[in-house]
């Protein structure tokens, strides 16, 4: 453990650098929580990102912090963290993030924050440092989130549409489109209630590794609020790129299937955060977004494009592991 009064600076620059990433992320996967409402015009990209910033913050008065200990202590074993490989780790995930969204590709900030923990802490302390039942559980829920959400969204989609098969088009679109803004306002409670909570965990591993929490691991209230605020700020920020591929390229949305891809996704996150079970909130929206497409025609989902998001999906761990690795090693040089 380093000196604190040599460490304190340090120390101050990593929190800052995890806010940036927390404000990163927010910008990034600002599309999982309004890309629907956006590409049904339910709201004007300014209300959706006003929307989505507010439900991201009001999580915190509606969520416990127990995905913010599974990423803080059960990844990596948090008795091995360093300074450094919080360094390797953020700029592995935030590399992979800036590429990603440059791209206008809807990769998962939090398995790019997953693999820049994994990369710096596997050259810290080799493989012995990994928390395998923690990456486990977090590397099935790469397969099981968009799968599940994509069930969950076609059966919604197939049971409302059963049940108001009476029913004008007019009057269910009307109808749909007042539950879309609620599934919407339930989707980016989720949101920040699972992505928020990986940079505290972060932040809070920091702490932990310089003797800053005590001889036990938790999470500052005060860390809590930094993060939130970053990731509201960063989803006012927007992602429109981001926003394109998720809400009309992969298919066109009506605000019944718009309803139902947001109510998937927040059953699977809101099921994910209560567990501490750090998903991705972009797999599992794209997820629930192809299963909508399907259920009305198979030929409704731009296969091409869904494609090259599972391909981010796939390289994103490694790749930003590598990164982190990279960094970490760059670190300890100086």
């Amino acid at each position: 453990m380093m000196h604190l009064s040599v460490a304190l600076p340090l120390i101050i620059g990593l929190v800052i650098m995890a806010l940036a990433f927390d404000f990163l992320n927010g910008l990034h996967d600002a599309a999982n929580s309004i890309a629907t409402v956006v590409s049904t015009r339910l709201l004007t990209p300014v209300q959706a990102v006003l929307f989505a910033a507010f439900f991201n913050f009001a999580a915190y008065f509606t969520f416990g912090l127990k995905v913010a200990e599974t990423v803080g202590k059960g990844i990596i074993n948090k008795d091995v963290v360093t300074p450094q490989v919080i360094f390797g780790a953020l700029v592995g995930a935030m590399a992979w993030n800036v590429i990603t969204w440059w791209r206008g590709i809807p990769s998962s900030s939090s398995h790019a924050l997953v693999g820049g923990l994994l990369g710096a802490g596997i050259m810290h302390a080799g493989p012995g440092a990994i928390v395998w039942g923690g990456l486990t559980t977090t590397t099935v829920a790469i397969v099981l989130s968009p799968v599940l959400g994509l069930i969950v969204s076609m059966l919604f989609f197939l049971l409302t549409s059963w049940a108001l098969v009476w029913a004008t088009a007019k009057t269910a679109e009307k109808g749909f489109k007042r539950l879309h803004l609620v599934s919407a306002a339930a989707y980016s409670l989720g949101h920040g209630a699972n992505d928020a909570q990986k940079t505290m965990g972060i932040i809070a591993v920091l702490l932990y590794s310089q003797g800053l929490l005590g001889p036990t691991f938790h999470v500052p209230t005060w860390v809590v609020l930094c993060c939130y605020t970053a990731m509201g700020l960063g989803t006012l920020s927007g992602g429109w790129k981001i926003i394109e591929t998720m809400g009309s390229r992969i298919t066109k949305l009506s605000h019944h299937q718009g309803f139902c891809a947001s109510a998937g996704g927040s059953v699977m996150l809101f099921a994910a955060s209560a567990f501490g079970i750090p998903v991705s909130t972009t797999h599992t929206i794209t997820g629930c977004v192809v299963g909508v497409g399907a259920a009305r025609r198979a030929s409704a989902v731009r296969w091409s494009v869904a494609q090259r998001v599972v391909v981010a999906w796939v390289v994103t761990i490694p790749a930003s592991a590598a990164v982190g690795a990279l960094f970490y090693e760059i670190a300890r040089a100086l």
